[in-house]
């Protein structure tokens, strides 16, 4: 049930059965609003008009796995990539960010009404997973490698800062940002002092700050 305010439109049986009046919420209980009305000062018991809610399918992408659940939502609410939410479910409860929304016919879209979505696709943004590509100090590509580092999705890497994840340290050249992340203006970055949260970064470029190259042996 949406909050209940403190003022209500609704007829007055007393003075105005017939148009809306202006009423103040005295109390709530059992389903029903005692009001007041604000033209003759009658009190008396409304039922409130209730939101229509719509159950949705989640699909989550959590940790290189997937499960599914439920959230209850307003039918004329907007679903869009790039929103995010708290779910709650038996099993976990985690912030989500939408990724894809599908009506349909395996229709996706990148927003729609709540009432014609079959399912929200979403992964988990409270702790992510980095790709970062680390290159070797002499510039050469042939030995880059790839590693994966965790951490919270509101952890920040800023190109020019230098990053220390076990044996590996690192100075942050340039990223590429995520499709779902709404509030760059750019795909990918890579001066000085530019940053990301860890949640909207699709890959990381940086220079290895221990060797000038390595060997897989």
């Amino acid at each position: 049930m949406s909050e209940i305010p403190d003022r209500v439109p609704t007829p007055c049986p007393s003075c105005s059965p017939d148009l809306e009046t202006v009423h103040e919420v005295l109390t709530e209980g059992g389903g029903t609003l005692t009001v007041r009305c604000s033209e003759c000062s009658h009190v008396h018991k409304i039922q409130p008009e209730r939101e229509r809610e719509v159950t949705l399918d989640v699909v989550v992408s959590q940790g290189g796995e997937s499960f599914t659940a439920n959230v209850t939502t307003p039918e004329d609410e907007t679903v869009a990539v790039g929103d995010e939410f708290i779910l709650e479910t038996e099993e976990v409860l985690s912030t989500v960010r939408v990724t894809s929304v599908e009506l349909d016919g395996h229709k996706r879209r990148e927003e729609a009404s709540a009432e014609d979505i079959e399912t929200v696709w979403t992964r988990e943004v409270d702790n992510v997973a980095v790709n970062v590509t680390v290159h070797p100090q002499d510039g050469s590509r042939d030995d880059s490698r790839s590693i994966t580092v965790h951490v919270p999705g509101d952890y920040e890497f800023e190109v020019g800062e230098v990053e220390q994840f076990g044996d590996d340290e690192f100075e942050i050249d340039a990223f590429v940002v995520r499709s779902d992340a709404a509030t760059y203006d750019r795909d990918r970055y890579e001066m000085e002092g530019d940053s990301i949260l860890a949640k909207d970064a699709k890959r990381v470029y940086a220079y290895d700050q221990q060797t000038s190259a390595w060997s897989a042996w």
